[in-house]
């Protein structure tokens, strides 16, 4: 299948790679823009010099391609996925890698080590009140810095081409400027962009575990799923 995911616009990954281990080819089309707030990042930098965290979370791939190379120092730090990570480790910064591909197996991740701990987590300015009330709730304290915004890019998603569409957050859905056609198949990424969705009257035929490679591997259960019952 062709695949339209959507990326920032002008941070597009290794995504057709990816779709073509798993016999799929995709395009990047762009409901947001990223926004670098350059102050944020720079005070974020200083305070990891000072030694005023005793971990860093980056949930996201952005926020470490834009503050690994800035990092003269830096304490435990764990990366949501394995892009993360990767971008991390290009600038020789240890990390651990969740298990999953949301935050909200953070906490759980660290259990009672998090008691008393600073936790730096650099991300995009969209609140996340679940996040920091889980990392309270048992025991941390939580130093967020909103480094990036993210905008509507406001146009139409060009999806002429496309057999389906992979919304890879809830915001890129909800700012999305696009119209469903008839036979486009409608994939989330995961669970809580599959919840916006259907809030919204848009049930997904595909939902993945939050990663790119696990949409993949969802898309292609449901295909065969649909072949033996055509067949």
């Amino acid at each position: 299948m062709k695949i339209a995911v959507t990326r920032l616009l002008g941070k597009e990954k290794n995504d057709a790679e990816r779709c073509a281990l798993f016999g799929h080819t995709c395009y990047s089309v762009h409901p947001l823009r990223s926004k670098i707030k350059k102050s944020e990042i720079t005070c974020f930098v200083e305070a990891v010099d000072r030694s005023e965290f005793d971990c860093l979370f980056f949930t996201s791939a952005l926020p470490a391609k834009i503050i690994a190379p800035l990092l003269n120092r830096f304490p435990r730090v764990i990366a949501i996925g394995p892009q993360t990570a990767k971008e991390l480790r290009q600038y020789e910064i240890d990390c651990e890698t969740l298990t999953s591909f949301y935050s909200r197996d953070f906490v759980p991740y660290l259990g009672d080590w998090i008691k008393g701990k600073h936790i730096g987590i650099p991300r995009a300015d969209v609140p996340n009140p679940a996040l920091i009330d889980a990392i309270t709730g048992a025991g941390g304290i939580p130093h967020e810095f909103r480094c990036y915004g993210l905008e509507p890019t406001g146009e139409s998603l060009n999806l002429d081409s496309a057999d389906a569409i992979l919304f890879t957050s809830a915001m890129s859905f909800t700012k999305a400027v696009w119209t469903r056609q008839p036979d486009l198949l409608v994939m989330a990424i995961g669970d809580i962009t599959s919840a916006v969705m259907r809030a919204a009257g848009v049930n997904p035929a595909v939902v993945g575990d939050g990663s790119l490679e696990g949409s993949m591997m969802a898309l292609n259960d449901y295909l065969t799923r649909q072949r033996r019952y055509i067949g």
